[in-house]
């Protein structure tokens, strides 16, 4: 690496905190078996949370964010990498307890890190990051417990990180997917674009509903949690099945066991953070057999390490859609 080491930090100050672009120092570098140059990173809505100094993501301080890194080994103890292996980790605490992506250079665990497929650059697994990781995930748990291409799957969401990604994963393997939105008539060609059969406003499930509803869905990719939740565990059908992996309406469930008792739905929980590594190595293979690149670049959009601090309160203010890749080195 010829360029600076930089870092962005979160900090203790003045009784609060705040987040700065600093010089990279060695201490800065957190622990692991493997050294790597970061190349790429990419802004979640959690590391937006965290920039903002969100104690409720930022377990401890001083704190590098970034949930995800992308880059090429310097340095490796463990023998599972070797210099110029371009590796990519996303969660494990990163950006959460121990340091994470924005910055330059950083030590990772080789347990939660795996060798990017050649035909994955290391732009677009920043873009599909933890977003796409998670929508891997959710895809890969209606298939296990049972929902069949040709049925009815609801993504909420739907023009977030996760959403989008999932709703063409879905699409691409041949499910009637029902994109859900706060922007219809923003996003509806978008999000058709991305195979979606059929856009709804997500006005229809974020307010409190009868516990059971008419059966529409097959099967819910959530990401929003709180009522929307409720509403579409209210209207899957019968041994019909329900991922749950965010709560960006709110961490609440309000709910009744009418659902589960009556008709047998399926709430299956989805953390990307502490995937095991076998996971985390065939959801991958299939985010590089399945998700279309031009499609990717169509969700992504780009900023550096110097413009990821404003593109952060960007995020919160709901200013931004899709994916946002930040370029590192």
């Amino acid at each position: 690496m010829n360029s600076p080491h930089r870092s962005i930090i979160v900090e203790e100050h003045d009784g609060s905190t705040r987040t700065r672009l600093v010089a990279g120092t060695e201490d800065m570098l957190g622990e692991g078996d493997v050294l790597i140059d970061v190349t790429h990173s990419s802004l979640n809505y959690k590391d937006a949370m965290a920039l903002a100094g969100d104690r409720g993501v930022v377990r401890t301080l001083p704190l590098i964010p970034g949930i995800d890194v992308v880059g090429v080994v310097v340095e490796s103890e463990s023998p599972r990498f070797h210099p110029g292996d371009r590796v990519v980790v996303n969660g494990a605490g990163l950006g959460e307890f121990r340091h994470g992506g924005f910055t330059t250079r950083l030590r990772i665990d080789a347990a939660t890190a795996i060798v990017l497929p050649e035909s994955m650059s290391s732009h677009h697994a920043a873009a599909i990051g933890t977003a796409g990781f998670t929508a891997a995930l959710s895809v890969h748990a209606l298939q296990k417990y049972g929902i069949h291409p040709g049925e009815n799957v609801l993504v909420t969401g739907a023009t977030g990180g996760v959403g989008s990604i999932a709703v063409h994963m879905l699409a691409n393997a041949g499910y009637r997917v029902t994109a859900s939105t706060g922007r219809v008539e923003e996003f509806d060609s978008h999000l058709r674009g991305l195979g979606a059969w059929e856009v709804i406003d997500r006005a229809e499930l974020s307010s409190p509903g009868r516990p059971l509803q008419k059966a529409r869905f097959d099967g819910v990719v959530d990401s929003l949690g709180s009522h929307t939740l409720v509403n579409a565990l209210a209207m899957t059908r019968r041994n019909g099945v329900v991922t749950a992996c965010g709560l960006a309406q709110g961490p609440d469930l309000p709910a009744t066991v009418l659902p589960f008792i009556l008709r047998a739905v399926n709430l299956v929980g989805i953390n990307s953070v502490d995937a095991d590594l076998s996971e985390r190595i065939d959801r991958w293979k299939e985010l590089d057999e399945q998700v279309d690149r031009s499609v990717l670049d169509r969700l992504t959009s780009t900023v550096t390490l110097d413009e990821v601090i404003e593109a952060g309160r960007d995020q919160l203010a709901g200013k931004r859609s899709g994916r946002t890749v930040v370029e590192i080195n």
